[in-house]
């Protein structure tokens, strides 16, 4: 699925768990964690055309953060970093796996290409898990999953009184929740 998605899987899930500010924060960062390998695109694209290309995004995306031990580590940080130190380790390793969940069901390529899930990498290299049904990426259930999530955030943002926006700052979150309850009144508490 798009990282957008990715993202609004794990916001979701940590706004709806009565987390603070920065555990909210972590738990939003580890839903969309899984594709940091996906930076190696950057450096795919400028070595391309030189003797030695790096392959880094075609030989290492949907690996190094698609799998168990990524989790583990991803786990582990939650807990380092959090202030509600097990809720947030196990929030982030939820929806961590919700990421992987969303790529076996909804990421196929253009091409029909198939991402398998290495999720037992690097102790098992060579199991991968596919679903024969993965939809393409820019199918209508990626869509409606994302609308869903954007209801569910912009709901919390009314409700709550906080947004993804608050990861960045403050003043923009709150010109946003305060948008939301000029529109639809104040929640009741």
């Amino acid at each position: 699925m798009h990282p957008v998605t990715h993202f609004l899987v794990g916001w979701t899930v940590a706004g709806a768990s009565g987390l603070e500010k920065r555990d909210r924060a972590i738990v939003s960062i580890a839903g969309i964690a899984p594709d940091f390998d996906g930076a190696g695109v950057v450096v795919e694209l400028a070595t391309r055309e030189s003797n030695t290309p790096l392959l880094w995004w075609s030989e290492y995306h949907h690996v190094l953060g698609h799998n168990l031990a990524f989790g583990l580590i991803v786990f582990l940080a939650a807990a380092l970093f959090a202030r509600r130190r097990l809720l947030t380790a196990i929030l982030s390793f939820f929806v961590l796996h919700l990421h992987l969940l969303c790529d076996l069901i909804g990421s196929r390529g253009p091409d029909g290409f198939q991402w398998p899930i290495p999720y037992f990498w690097p102790f098992l290299p060579n199991v991968e898990w596919v679903w024969s049904h993965q939809w393409a990426l820019n199918a209508w259930p990626n869509f409606v999953i994302t609308i869903v999530l954007l209801s569910a955030t912009f709901f919390l943002a009314w409700k709550k009184g906080f947004s993804p926006l608050e990861i960045i700052s403050n003043q923009a979150d709150q010109l946003f929740v305060g948008a939301f309850r000029k529109r639809f009144g104040t929640p009741q508490m």
